[in-house]
């Protein structure tokens, strides 16, 4: 059994820097009263909810949903890394699409600490062990976490394809232009690549600070429906999941001993194949497209992971302006992660709410003209990468 899955109702707070914001719990609230709204439906009309999150306690997302109301539904708490938002979104998408449910919602959100990414947990065995194991033998730096491994990437394709710093600075550039259009981003100031490029330096040669995603505080939200529920209650259906992949790592990700492969280009790559072979669509036909720029160099390793140019060709990608407005695919109107910002839990649901807008014509301005299908991916390593396409009927 298989129903197509409506995307009711989008809602997103303003994301904001760590001792900025509201508690975790006051923004998924909020996010999900937006989204409620914008549905407009009640939340006794849902009957699922999945919470994702990643720095919190188990059932912090009862804690959340309690304050909009406490129906005795199925609240089931995520922690997937970075994809965690998208994650729940996938969840309430299966729920849908099988006839398990209705009308459920998925919620994200996250409050930060200031600084780096650090394990939580130096007592027991670590996820990343692995991970770390191939990444201490192919990059000899001391620096944090996140910063090795998708430094380290964008080093690769530096050496591997001749790749320029300077490539990676007009990304985070484009970024800002596009932050800049966008009120619930949290940096909206615009610079350019020589501003990128003589921001403070954190891996000589390979990084400056600009290119890497801050710590974010946020809260976003969606409602996912039947195509009959969305009939029955008068509910728009301009939005709907044509298609969705959820992928993990598979041997090649430590086997090929690349760090493009250690941060999840497999992963990407067979995600992006499997959506679109599901939809009957190629990589050409794709309008807008929210993607993981944890760090600008990311964003162009996603590039070629989703098929948007050729391996090797990002750098051409962007100096021709193709990942821009009056290009071949407009890639994060919203600003992305490195200006709107990245709160783990909720940045897979802000890219929905995002590209919901979009195909919707209602994003303002930072619509992209004419956008019909949009794009979604979400990268948590790890590991676990999902990419969703969204469909305007």
């Amino acid at each position: 059994m298989t129903n197509k899955t409506i995307v009711a109702g989008v809602g997103m707070v303003p994301f904001a820097k760590p001792g900025a914001s509201d508690s975790y719990d006051h923004m998924g609230a909020a996010a999900i009263r937006l989204a409620l709204v914008d549905a407009g439906i009640d939340y006794a009309q849902v009957q699922q909810a999945y919470a994702g999150y990643v720095y919190g306690d188990s059932t912090a997302g009862q804690l959340a949903l309690y304050q909009v109301g406490m129906s005795g539904i199925p609240v089931v708490n995520v922690n997937n890394n970075c994809s965690t938002g998208s994650t729940a979104l996938f969840l309430a998408r299966q729920a849908i699409e099988h006839g398990i449910a209705e009308c459920v919602l998925a919620v994200g959100f996250e409050q930060m600490a200031r600084g780096a990414i650090v394990e939580k947990y130096t007592d027991r065995p670590s996820p990343f062990a692995r991970f770390e194991a191939l990444c201490g033998e192919l990059v000899d730096e001391a620096l944090p976490l996140a910063l090795r491994y998708f430094g380290g990437a964008g080093r690769e394709h530096m050496q591997r394809y001749g790749t320029r710093l300077e490539t990676f600075a007009a990304i985070r550039a484009k970024a800002s232009r596009h932050a800049a259009n966008n009120p619930l981003a949290l940096f909206r100031k615009v610079v350019s690549t020589e501003d990128v490029m003589n921001d403070v330096p954190v891996w000589p040669g390979v990084m400056t600070r600009m290119m890497a995603c801050p710590p974010t505080c946020g809260g976003a939200a969606a409602i996912l429906v039947s195509e009959d529920f969305a009939r029955r209650h008068g509910i728009d259906t301009r939005v709907a999941i044509a298609a969705q992949a959820m992928t993990t790592d598979r041997p090649g990700t430590f086997e090929d001993r690349s760090m493009i492969e250690l941060v999840g280009a497999g992963m990407t790559r067979e995600a992006a194949q499997a959506v679109y072979t599901q939809a009957g669509i190629g990589p050409d036909d794709i309008d807008v497209c929210e993607l993981h720029d944890c760090f600008a160099h990311n964003e162009l390793i996603t590039y070629e992971g989703l098929g948007l140019c050729p391996v090797g060709e990002g750098e051409r990608f962007v100096m021709d302006g193709d990942n821009t407005y009056g290009g071949a695919v407009v890639t994060n109107p919203s600003g992305g992660l490195l200006s709107k910002g990245h709160p783990l839990g909720a940045t897979g649901l802000a890219q929905c709410y995002e590209l919901t807008r979009q195909l919707r014509g209602t994003a303002g301005p930072t619509q992209v003209d004419g956008a019909r299908l949009g794009l979604q991916h979400n990268l948590g390593l790890g590991g676990a990468c999902v990419v969703t396409l969204y469909e305007r009927q």
